[in-house]
């Protein structure tokens, strides 16, 4: 039923398609990191996709075609995802969902774009990927704009007086997160103690614990990945610092109770209100539980995606990715994560950002009366 395209030199980017006997069928990809450090967010990608193909083929596919599903890896690099998006448009697929990394769907989508290929990402979060005009572009979640300022606002209302660092990992996502969020809070009136860059793949934060420690920090803000926070924070308790950590939603991952133990007791993050409580997912959900699949992150985004895509070809008459792409602006869309509509740049027309805390049974959940504050 899918293939996975393993990117990189050594693999040669080999790519295997569905032969003669499946020609009528339709195939579509998922590109996200199955592989690497931030694979667990790949796998939410490449469950949500895979269900929601089954489920769409088994209420008669599309345009009475069923589908089939291409996985793409790249890794969250830049470059694989480039490769990854070339092969999609030369193999005229006409519909990807990805990438995960806003630094692997914004150079994606330019091959996308030249290639007719129509890309719905169900996590890139990054403002750019929708502010370059390009016809193709559209996402699922919201913005680090919107992201950003929730917590800038927050951090400034709850946090008053506070000594604050703001870290971030110099990627696309981390420093545009961390970056409008010291927008919010400097807008507040509120300014930050520390701001500093830490390299991606970095496992050893003691000399930086140490300067928050020399600073007095109150509340860290991070700027990046559940790997590199997950480590922060272990290794803030572990020198005896009690200081609150706040992150946005590449948070959203039970890996990350698995880096922090009992440490991550606490620590809050920002996303969209939980999909696995809203009414429209709950058939759903029950099919990944009784799967023993916590569809937990961007895994319904994802099959959100999948979602759209089939009811806006169905009403184009075409899975040409301009038609379907041109069907995306007119109408609302049913999904698992409720109606859904787009603006003419490709970004969602609803906000939900709410905030979540991790508990010590190493689980996460809303935080209910923090809503939007």
């Amino acid at each position: 039923m899918k293939t996975m395209w393993l990117a990189g030199a050594a693999l040669g980017l080999g790519l295997a398609f569905p032969g003669a006997a499946a020609a009528q069928d339709i195939t579509i990809g998922v590109a996200g990191p199955m592989t690497g450090q931030y694979a667990s967010f790949g796998m939410q990608l490449k469950n949500g996709a895979e269900a929601a193909v089954a489920d769409i083929n088994a209420a008669g596919g599309v345009l009475g075609h069923k589908l089939k599903l291409q996985v793409g890896d790249d890794a969250c690099d830049p470059k694989q995802a480039r490769a990854i998006a070339e092969k999609f448009a030369s193999a005229k697929v006409p519909f990807v969902a990805g990438h995960y990394c806003s630094s692997s769907s914004i150079p994606a989508s330019e091959a996308y774009a030249d290639g007719g290929v129509l890309q719905i990402t169900p996590a890139s979060t990054n403002p750019t990927f929708t502010e370059r005009k390009l016809w193709n572009t559209f996402r699922v979640c919201g913005r680090d704009d919107q992201q950003g300022t929730v917590a800038g606002t927050y951090i400034a209302k709850h946090f008053k007086g506070k000594n604050i660092a703001i870290l971030q990992d110099k990627s696309t996502y981390g420093k545009g997160l961390a970056d409008e969020m010291k927008k919010a809070l400097n807008k507040a009136g509120v300014k930050e103690r520390m701001y500093e860059a830490y390299t991606q793949g970095d496992k050893d934060f003691n000399s930086l614990v140490s300067k928050m420690k020399a600073f007095k920090i109150d509340v860290v803000y991070v700027g990046g990945y559940h790997t590199e926070a997950g480590l922060i924070l272990r290794q803030m308790r572990s020198q005896g610092m009690k200081s609150q950590m706040i992150a946005g939603d590449a948070i959203a991952t039970n890996e990350f109770w698995s880096i922090t133990g009992p440490a991550g007791e606490g620590m809050m993050f920002t996303f969209g209100a939980d999909p696995r409580k809203r009414p429209a997912a709950a058939a759903v959900v029950k099919k990944f539980k009784e799967k023993g699949i916590d569809p937990e992150g961007y895994t319904l985004y994802t099959y959100a995606t999948m979602q759209i895509w089939s009811q806006a070809a169905a009403k184009a008459k075409s899975t040409d990715g301009k038609k379907v792409a041109a069907a995306l602006h007119t109408g609302t869309w049913n999904t698992v994560l409720g109606p859904i509509s787009f603006d003419k740049k490709g970004d969602i027309t609803t906000l939900d950002y709410v905030f979540y805390r991790w508990s010590k049974d190493g689980t996460y959940s809303e935080m209910p009366t923090e809503k939007g504050s």
